[in-house]
């Protein structure tokens, strides 16, 4: 039990030794870590875990070596990944099958797997550290701190890194003090609205004394996020920390999170880092000794997007529907069961830990003038470097898409990017330079949101990327506003119309003008949102609406009815490869013979043809092309 600050001290030097020792070798022992990550689970890494423990004990080599797993190494798309410490060599996409290899040769013979190794796709040359490859170069770690190196099952290890010092700075100065300190650091909300979040704390802790609420809004939605969901599973503890920062700021003394329960493992390892705060002391009643006590609970969300939305949350945690509430008043002043309640989301609370720990002055050396620190992105999408990234406020996107995410594979042309899911908008080449920070993103038609970031190239339709987002609308919303309930369905019916070739020019006038009417009416931030992938597409890709309506073309081949797939008779060998693919009989042969070849090609009946590709994708003489 940690029952003062002087004991907590002790601890963590003790803890941080430990954790150094691994780092450095300084304990004789070499240390092999896992990628413990969803994604990297999904890919067996939880098996090959097993693998090398079995190797191990089978080898004798328990004393000398031992095998653990950690948070998200961010770097998705080149998991599971394997690190050996204190060489601290990486290892990316390995398999049951290299785990004997990395044992033998690494392990016993002190020799790096190459073959495993990362390749710079610029240099061709292998790098066997993480600091050494491009996709980490220019990333800075807070919120992500500790996610990658440190077991989040483990609260030593997260006492080692750190954990529980900014609480215990917080706890030693004055609650106005606490919050002043975040008002200095300039951090603003991560999930999207970009609220300076001392300010928010302000409201609260100026709200009479009595029983006040911090809620941790882990209920992410966007398409293609998997920011929160990372910080949970890598560092659950410093989302805690966090927590109780705020709780101790305004004066409450429980805190919910609300984590959908499609994400199992991020709810798994924050249960298990509850009961150890628990049992150290550090969660519970008079924590370190002092006046504050603090209780932490968990709700799950059903999966709804519009909880995401503060006060659907709220109702949610109460056991009612989803739906938002007229706002004022606001959750500062009447929140959870009408109290005094803060809602922040796990990259905000995971990033007060740092404020507190080392003071707002290092936090805003990140960032820009109105937007400090870092955010966290995923970045996925036409884009060779997929994963979760943390950089500096600032940052352009031209460096988070090319020298982090390494550009757009098989040479293809950027053509945007969507910032912000379903909420935000497109940014083109034209926006390359543009600094990332609320501003900045707003003032071009899009906005930060959690930080989804989906690369498109030049074979997405952004007419049906609209579409795609006003689906997802549809069925997201909980119907309580006109606006957004009816708007958005026939927002949806006028991009269906218009991607089925049948629209005409006045259907895009309506559609503009609906999409305002929506922004402006609806009730909560989703409807307000709603409109923006249709507004942000009208602003930069009018051309290929209009190429829609007027031409009956897809510009970029992909929406069905307005395509064709052909066979260049002249390069088709009639091999009938096609033609056997063809799940519904449309490809025949032909009475003409290209020259120097002795078969007839084959044809398309166009009547028949469902468009599934197949042919083309069977086609090894690329004869075949989409009209």
């Amino acid at each position: 039990m940690i029952n003062d600050f002087e004991q907590l001290d002790k601890v963590t030097e003790s803890c941080t030794s430990c954790l150094e020792s691994k780092f450095t070798g300084a304990d004789g022992k070499r240390h092999i870590v896992l990628c413990g990550g969803t994604g990297c689970l999904s890919s067996h890494s939880a098996e090959i875990k097993e693998k090398f423990e079995k190797i191990v004990k089978e080898k004798g080599l328990e004393d000398k070596v031992t095998v653990n797993q950690v948070g998200c190494f961010g770097f998705c798309s080149q998991g599971p990944f394997v690190k050996i410490y204190p060489e601290d060599t990486l290892y990316k996409m390995v398999s049951l099958d290299d785990v004997e290899e990395i044992v033998e040769k690494d392990i016993i013979g002190g020799e790096i797997v190459e073959r495993l190794l990362y390749v710079d796709p610029t240099t061709k040359e292998k790098v066997s550290k993480q600091d050494e490859i491009t996709f980490y170069k220019k990333q800075v770690r807070i919120a992500l701190h500790g996610c990658g190196s440190i077991n989040p099952e483990n609260i030593d290890e997260a006492l080692g890194a750190g954990a529980f010092k900014g609480l215990e700075r917080a706890l030693k100065m004055s609650r106005e003090d606490v919050i002043k300190e975040v008002l200095d650091s300039g951090l603003r909300g991560r999930g999207g609205g970009g609220f300076p979040t001392g300010r928010k704390w302000q409201f609260a802790f100026a709200q009479p004394d009595g029983e006040k609420y911090v809620v941790c809004n882990g209920d992410e939605g966007d398409p293609g996020a998997f920011m929160d969901r990372s910080i949970l599973e890598g560092n659950p503890l410093g989302v805690i920390e966090g927590m109780m920062i705020a709780g101790y700021a305004i004066g409450a003394q429980n805190g919910y999170f609300y984590v959908r329960a499609e994400y199992p493992i991020a709810v798994n390892r924050l249960r298990i880092a509850m009961k150890q705060a628990e049992e150290r002391g550090l969660l519970g009643d008079h924590i370190m000794g002092t006046d504050f006590s603090f209780r932490v609970h968990i709700r799950l969300g059903a999966g709804a997007f519009v909880c995401g939305e503060e006060t659907a949350l709220l109702n949610s945690i109460e056991g009612q529907r989803g739906m938002p509430r007229p706002r004022p008043p606001f959750p500062a002043v009447k929140g959870l069961w009408q109290k005094p309640t803060i809602i922040n989301n796990v990259e905000t609370l995971a990033t007060v830990p740092f404020i507190l720990r080392e003071g707002a002055q290092e936090f805003i050396k990140y960032g820009t003038e109105k937007s400090k620190g870092t955010k966290v992105f995923a970045l996925g999408g036409k884009i060779n470097n997929v994963g979760l990234v943390e950089v500096p406020m600032g940052t352009t996107l031209r460096e988070l898409i090319y020298d982090i995410g390494g550009g757009i594979p098989n040479g293809k042309k950027f053509k945007a990017i969507q910032t912000g899911g379903p909420s935000g908008g497109c940014l083109t080449a034209d926006d390359l330079d543009a600094e990332i920070d609320y501003d900045n993103l707003i003032a071009k038609g899009s906005m930060m949101g959690s930080g989804g970031a989906i690369v498109m190239d030049e074979d997405n339709c952004m007419v049906d990327v609209a579409k795609f987002y006003m689906e997802f609308i549809c069925d997201e919303s909980c119907g309580k506003c006109s606006p957004c309930r009816i708007g958005t369905k026939r927002m949806l019916e006028l991009l269906t119309k218009i991607t089925d070739g049948k629209a005409e020019m006045k259907d895009l006038e309506e559609l503009e003008n609906l999409a305002e009417k929506v922004k402006s009416n609806s009730l909560c931030g989703l409807g307000q949102t709603a409109p923006n992938p249709v507004l942000s597409t009208l602003a930069h890709f009018r051309d290929e609406y209009i190429a829609h309506i007027v031409d009956k073309k897809c510009p970029a081949h992909v929406c069905k009815n307005l395509m064709q797939y052909e066979i260049d008779k002249n390069t088709c060998i009639g091999c009938g490869l096609c033609e056997r693919q063809c799940p519904v009989n449309a490809i025949s042969k032909t009475d003409f013979v290209a020259e120097g070849h002795k078969l007839p090609s084959r044809e398309i009946d166009q009547t028949k043809c469902i468009k599934c590709g197949m042919c083309m994708a069977s086609c090894k003489f690329k004869a075949i092309s989409k009209k």
